[in-house]
């Protein structure tokens, strides 16, 4: 089983930044493609970033200038980097790994989520 934890939201005024971070544990072999996606109710969760395991990254069109995302293969951990904030920015962030197991079987896991609030 993988476990992936996010961590680093918040509330933000416009303009600001933040630095969510997603922990993945549990029986890895090797962490594959990565991303962040985010949620408003009654919507879709879409993506935010997407990165390879060998750091190749794609951004929505809303994110792009904005925000970076990153990896530490060592660590296990992704992070996104979040310029520039907006309040259309508000959302539940989630944080998506396609992973190979330790018994070399391949799974998409989800987190469980963090809240970004964006409002003066």
């Amino acid at each position: 089983q993988v476990q992936l934890v996010e961590s680093g939201g918040g509330l933000v005024q416009p303009g600001g930044s933040l630095r969510l971070s997603c922990a993945a544990s549990g029986s890895i072999f090797r962490l594959n493609a990565m991303g962040w996606y985010r949620q408003v109710p009654g919507k879709q969760r879409e993506l935010v970033a997407g990165i390879t395991s060998d750091g190749h990254t794609n951004y929505a069109d809303s994110a792009k200038g904005r925000f970076t995302i990153s990896r530490d293969n060592a660590k296990n951990s992704l992070f996104l980097q979040m310029n520039s904030l907006k309040p259309e920015d508000t959302a539940f962030y989630y944080c998506k790994a396609d992973v190979t197991s330790s018994y070399l079987a391949r799974y998409e896991y989800w987190g469980q989520g963090t809240q970004v609030t964006v409002s003066s």
